[in-house]
């Protein structure tokens, strides 16, 4: 993608979409016009479906949500997203700043047939993406997102914005804010909270982004004593050595408030990671394995089964099979756990990186829900987060990014399967090796997965450098 920002400067054999929309450096490879365009185009693309599927008339304006995280760069985009949609003939309601998990929910709270949120969640400040929910709050199909595509091609070629010709008139989509939109999804946060949190101190770190207004206010809207924790945006400072990739800052405060333990989000909130009263990091896959016995315990752990990705780390493994518990492992990425559960009709599943997700509760990942129900189990089994976190053993991970000349090259290399087979036969079933190439860089992922972390280290730098050696 071209970094000057004009739409016609995209390369013809890149994708627009990535793992979870479009997302860029802001004004430059995320430029106003792009989300201009893409914004109408989402809007004429999902209302054909929406007609096709037989939920609108074929008079009926098309119906967007559109939110945002507090980047300054938000502002900028906000009003280029909701130009496109309102061009392209869609209602938006404008709800400002909340969590992705927000806008999914009220895209399906309001019956609309589009929901945008602007965010490039945990990525740095100077960057910014485009999420887009279909009816229901559902994250779209790659097929769908294919189709948005050839209309900005499209339109980058001179035709009509949207998958039609431009409204006049009446036919103009209108723009309102929704005032009550935070408390709206604060009360639908309480209603999936089982158990009261009975005074539980929670320091949240919030990472200066969309979860600042709205997780104190749902924590203690539950019954928690809340400290907040960088939940001062000023549109330049989310991320910036805070939150759930700066897990230190967090650890140290929790410690010193003496609370019972602290939670973290990301810049948009979709994703949650705890810590002890110790200080102690609590990561995804020890939040799932204690989802998962809880929602096991009352009987609504669908199928007994959790779904997982390529990445979890073998602990979770061992722990849910003693516990009785069936996994699905899927390829690294939400949306692919997401896909697994629909499938499946599943209750629960989710990453190592603290994306978690519930359909009973919501139809994407939520760092709120999430820290919600893990309080909840804390309040209604009077344990502590480090006893309950000690359902699983998290096996030492050592995770190596090595750059290629040519990532199928590996993956076709007999040297580099012999070797991986010859460090599986010598973990003997106490680790394992993964060797995953990088969906968008010449990179290959290999993480290893051993009794400690010295065994990890040497399996894991005697593959890295066999694979980048081939050529």
């Amino acid at each position: 993608m071209g970094s000057s920002g004009g739409a016609a400067e995209r390369s013809p054999t890149h994708r627009l979409f990535g793992t979870d929309g479009v997302r860029g450096l802001a004004n430059a490879d995320l430029s106003p016009e792009l989300a201009t365009a893409v914004s109408a185009a989402a809007a004429g693309v999902l209302a054909e479906h929406a007609r096709a599927g037989g939920r609108r008339g074929a008079t009926t304006r098309p119906l967007a949500v559109v939110g945002r995280d507090p980047r300054a760069s938000g502002e900028m985009l906000e009003a280029a997203v909701t130009a496109g949609l309102s061009a392209a003939g869609a209602d938006v309601l404008r709800v400002g700043v909340l969590p992705t998990p927000a806008v999914a929910f009220l895209t399906g709270e309001f019956d609309a047939d589009l929901g945008v949120m602007i965010s490039a969640s945990h990525n740095p400040m100077p960057d910014n993406g485009i999420k887009l929910f279909a009816a229901g709050g559902h994250k779209l199909p790659d097929a769908v997102e294919d189709e948005i595509e050839a209309h900005v091609r499209a339109a980058d070629s001179g035709a009509p914005i949207g998958a039609t010709a431009r409204p006049t008139g009446r036919d103009i989509g209108r723009v309102r804010d929704v005032p009550d939109a935070l408390e709206r999804y604060v009360a639908h946060l309480a209603g999936a909270t089982p158990t009261p949190l009975r005074g539980l101190h929670v320091v949240v770190d919030c990472a200066h982004g969309a979860a600042s207004a709205a997780a104190p206010r749902a924590y203690a809207a539950a019954g928690a004593r809340v400290t907040p924790l960088h939940a001062e945006p000023d549109g330049w400072n989310i991320n910036d050595g805070v939150g759930s990739t700066h897990m230190d800052v967090l650890a140290r405060a929790v410690v010193e408030h003496g609370a019972d333990l602290g939670i973290a989000h990301d810049g948009d909130a979709d994703r949650c990671l705890a810590v002890a009263a110790d200080g102690s990091v609590v990561d995804g896959d020890q939040i799932l394995a204690i989802l998962a016995l809880d929602l096991l315990e009352r009987g609504e752990l669908a199928d007994g089964t959790l779904v997982v990705t390529v990445m979890s780390n073998l602990g979770l493994h061992l722990a849910m099979d003693e516990a009785g518990v069936s996994l699905r492992t899927t390829a690294v990425g939400d949306r692919y756990v997401l896909e697994e559960l629909r499938a499946g009709g599943f209750s629960l599943g989710g990453e190592q990186s603290g994306h978690v997700v519930l359909p009973g509760h919501a139809t994407t990942g939520d760092g709120l829900l999430t820290a919600l129900r893990l309080m909840a189990r804390i309040a209604q089994s009077g344990r502590t987060l480090g006893e309950l976190a000690g359902v699983m053993t998290r096996l030492p991970q050592v995770l190596v990014n090595v750059p290629v000349v040519d990532k199928t090259a590996v993956g076709a290399s007999p040297a580099v399967t012999d070797a991986v087979a010859e460090a599986e036969a010598e973990l003997a079933g106490r680790g394992r090796v993964l060797l995953r190439p990088s969906g968008t860089e010449q990179l290959v992922r290999v993480m290893v997965e051993a009794p400690t972390q010295e065994i990890a280290g040497e399996v894991a730098d005697r593959l890295a450098g066999l694979v980048s050696a081939v050529r």
